[in-house]
């Protein structure tokens, strides 16, 4: 699995994405758009993204944390239970 995460500093929810990942045990490529040249480029890109993190996993938009986490549940790479 290739998973892209788009981040941006001082995010809450990216550090959250960050530890799922830690739990699932996947590796992934972190782009931080810090800049504003970077942030033009991603949304060019992902039009439909509206917040960050902003995850892409084998080319294909997934979104944000909720919806990562959602998919990540449904395909056994984490327990729902806290």
């Amino acid at each position: 699995m290739e998973i892209v995460i788009y981040t941006k500093p001082g995010c809450g929810y990216c550090s959250q994405i960050k530890e799922l990942m830690r739990r699932a045990e996947l590796e992934y490529e972190e782009i931080n758009v810090n800049t504003p040249e970077l942030r033009e480029e991603f949304y060019q890109a992902y039009p439909d993204a509206k917040s960050y993190p902003y995850v892409i996993i084998d080319q294909e938009p997934v979104g944000g944390l909720v919806e990562t986490a959602k998919l990540f549940v449904e395909k056994g790479l984490v327990s729902s239970r806290k």
